[in-house]
């Protein structure tokens, strides 16, 4: 009965990392309201993110970097954020705002 017991555990740890995987194989992607004058290539989320023109994408994805934290290292490292998304999913327009308000500040303390 242990081994039976022990063996669905395993069995379910297993179907839960391959479906984990699954998830983070989608690419992370997001929109910039506003194109980068040149390439930009950083850190968020436990992802890395290239940036070229009006688009960033984060091609090996951790568990975390689909949050809304993410959307702010995003806003706050490249600008304003039109949409941010994996797999079909994207946060909202109140997340998309905060994200927003958090690249708004960086730009009044970098102009100061």
């Amino acid at each position: 009965m242990k081994l039976q017991t022990l063996s669905a555990a395993c069995a379910a740890l297993v179907s839960l990392s391959f479906a984990g995987a699954a998830f983070a194989a989608d690419p992370v992607t997001v929109k910039l309201q506003a194109p980068l004058a040149a390439k930009a290539k950083f850190i968020a989320g436990g992802a890395v993110f290239l940036c070229e023109a009006d688009a960033c994408i984060a091609s090996a994805p951790s568990s975390q970097t689909f949050a809304a934290s993410t959307c702010k290292s995003v806003a706050k490292t490249v600008g304003a954020v039109s949409s941010f998304g994996v797999g079909g999913k994207t946060l909202d327009a109140d997340k998309l705002g905060a994200c927003n308000a958090v690249a708004a500040s960086a730009t009044q303390l970098a102009n100061r």
